[in-house]
């Protein structure tokens, strides 16, 4: 038999060359970065050459490296697939699945009770790790993520469309007499990092695109968004369905313009996941229960 990398290089590896961070991948192996260097280092020396481009926090696959990744991502997929399906063989079955934190607390936790009456026997591990599309098939099984369009490769199903609202405290609407998109010009925004179009959506649609904040302040959580808003840290531009799920009497919806937002919810997964049972039957929820 032919002689094979380490199983733990290979796994380092390809985490590092998704997320295109080793920071990141170190996080997801639970390893510290010393650890996860030497594991792409032992690859790196067994294969005799270099894998990757090294800038500052980055990891970016060069050729060599972007051949062997598509080479050796299915293979450990399917791998990792053999021993679900043979640790699946009991009286319960698994999903992992990627969810955004706010999503999750707002609309998937408060109905999945409705799924364990159907299926008592269905677990579902949530990992709740920002860009989980770049984890499925292996840290993942499927993900609810955000975004404004999906990877071709992958199947997804688009789950809802939804409004841009401005979001800030009842207190500093009427102390500031925030009345017009004009009085936003000497207001903090606030903006989630990974969603940065909203802002432009939403000045474009009121008929201000020039319109410029005193500042923007980004935040990579929207809980972290309404709990600052409602703390009157500013005018949170964001999905008016957060808001509306959120029930916080401490937040006021600004002004009342139907603006579509550029980002929507999908359910996302690869092709073949679909032939798991735990993932059907999610995903079969999942549409009927219109989240």
């Amino acid at each position: 038999m032919r002689r094979l990398p380490p199983l733990r290089s290979l796994e380092a590896f390809v985490r590092v060359g998704k997320l295109g961070s080793s920071k990141a991948a170190a996080s997801e192996l639970a390893l510290s970065p010393p650890a996860l260097s030497r594991r792409i280092k032992a690859l790196e020396d067994f294969m005799g050459k270099s894998l990757f481009e090294r800038k500052a926090q980055a990891m970016i696959l060069n050729e060599d490296g972007r051949a062997l990744l598509e080479s050796v991502s299915p293979a450990l997929d399917a791998m990792a697939e053999a021993v679900d399906n043979l640790t699946n063989k009991g009286d319960g079955f698994r999903l992992r699945l990627g969810v955004l934190p706010l999503f999750g607390s707002q609309r998937l936790i408060p109905r999945l009770a409705e799924l364990r009456k159907l299926y008592p026997k269905l677990h579902i591990d949530v990992d709740t790790s920002a860009h989980a599309e770049n984890l499925l098939g292996d840290v993942v099984d499927a993900a609810i993520i955000i975004a404004d369009s999906v990877d071709p490769k992958l199947y997804s199903v688009r789950l809802d469309k939804n409004n841009v609202y401005a979001i800030t405290s009842r207190t500093m609407a009427e102390e500031k007499n925030i009345n017009s998109p004009e009085d936003l010009s000497r207001e903090t925004i606030l903006i989630h990092s990974e969603m940065k179009q909203t802002l432009d959506a939403f000045r474009n649609a009121i008929g201000h695109p020039n319109l410029r904040p005193a500042s923007i302040d980004y935040m990579d959580s929207g809980a972290l968004m309404l709990e600052a808003a409602a703390n009157g840290l500013g005018v949170a531009i964001m999905h008016g369905g957060h808001f509306s799920d959120a029930k916080d009497e401490r937040l006021t919806r600004l002004f009342d313009f139907e603006i579509e937002s550029p980002y929507s919810y999908w359910f996302v997964c690869k092709e073949r996941a679909l032939k798991q049972r735990s993932v059907r039957i999610f995903h079969d929820w999942l549409i009927k229960a219109d989240l």
